[in-house]
């Protein structure tokens, strides 16, 4: 129950974030990408103070013996560098460069009802059921 109402609670606090950080908008996102034109650099801020924040919080997490609704931690433990990471990381640059949406803001966005955070939530389960397919037909 308790680990429910953290993650109901950690997903609104980090919407709202997204929303008055302005991430969900697209034209702020590409504005920021676009470093060579008409660049609006206030992201810069926004990734600043999350990575303050996850500099801290992140340490003094690690510094329990376990999380609070947990028996351990889950940590990342592969440490390859493979060409999987790098098409699929580029890929991600890509769509996150050619739209201004990375799925965190475009799943908020879906509250807007709009058609374009429709196509991109379809789109993106779309590219999910692909990877999936592709995973098992190379394995």
């Amino acid at each position: 129950m308790i680990a429910g109402m953290i993650a109901i609670s950690s997903g609104v606090l980090f919407a709202l974030g997204l929303v008055i950080s302005g991430m969900t908008d697209p034209k702020i996102v590409i504005g920021f990408l676009d470093i060579f034109g008409n660049w609006n650099y206030s992201l810069a801020f926004v990734m600043a103070g999350a990575v303050a924040v996850n500099l801290i919080s992140f340490r003094w997490i690690l510094s329990k013996s376990k999380p609070l609704c947990e028996t351990k931690h889950y940590l990342p433990t592969n440490k390859l560098l493979d060409k999987s990471l790098i098409i699929g990381s580029a890929l991600f640059g890509i769509g996150w460069g050619w739209t201004g949406i990375c799925p965190g803001p475009g799943l908020v966005n879906l509250a807007s009802l709009e058609t374009n955070a429709l196509v991109f939530v379809l789109s993106l389960i779309m590219g999910m059921e692909a990877f999936r397919w592709f995973d098992k037909k190379r394995a």
